[in-house]
């Protein structure tokens, strides 16, 4: 039910340039975030961990889905299609405000903001590239990086609560390629 309501939440702030980041992190939270944590605390409760181990696990999950979901939602404007795989963009048609976007309407005065909700509001492809020059100049893609690498640090931290295994190992694999692969966009 708290991915439904993610959805119905993020539906709800579509082309809202007024969305707050504590709102955007709900979503996360409510959706990508506790997807990542179920599937992390199903794994724990099938595999007969303790109860530590297994809270410990649901911590590391939403912390890696948190940051997946940042990584992708930089992906949509900071990766290229040959890359990806997928059209650039395709949130921002899709009137969904990201990080990125949060990051460069608080950095902007209000002038040059309401410039950019009206662009955003009234999206036309066409303008995807003038916004990518706007993240770029407000900087938001490093601090973006900053926030992955924020929950990547929270996830590794839970793995120390977890006994030295391969699977502990494997999931610390799973950190390093998001972060060399969020260190690689915009290269």
């Amino acid at each position: 039910s708290s991915v439904c309501s993610g959805e119905i939440l993020e539906k709800q702030r579509r082309r809202r340039c007024q969305s707050s980041r504590e709102e955007y992190f709900k979503i996360l939270a409510m959706k990508t975030a506790e997807l990542f944590a179920l599937s992390c605390d199903m794994g724990a409760f099938l595999s007969h961990a303790t109860p530590l181990h297994r809270a410990a696990l649901r911590q590391f999950g939403m912390a890696l889905g948190t940051a997946y979901q940042l990584y992708d939602d930089c992906l949509d404007v900071f990766g290229s299609e040959s890359a990806t795989g997928k059209k650039p963009g395709v949130d921002l048609a899709n009137g969904e405000i990201t990080l990125p976007i949060l990051i460069t309407l608080e950095r902007m005065d209000a002038g040059a903001r309401a410039k950019f909700q009206a662009q955003i509001k009234n999206w036309d492809p066409e303008n995807f590239a003038n916004v990518v020059e706007l993240l770029d100049s407000y900087e938001a893609l490093p601090e973006s990086r900053r926030m992955i690498h924020q929950h990547l640090a929270a996830a590794r931290q839970t793995l120390q609560i977890l006994p030295e295994s391969d699977g502990r190992d494997g999931l610390a694999g799973l950190l390093n390629f998001l972060a060399k692969q969020s260190d690689a966009l915009g290269v």
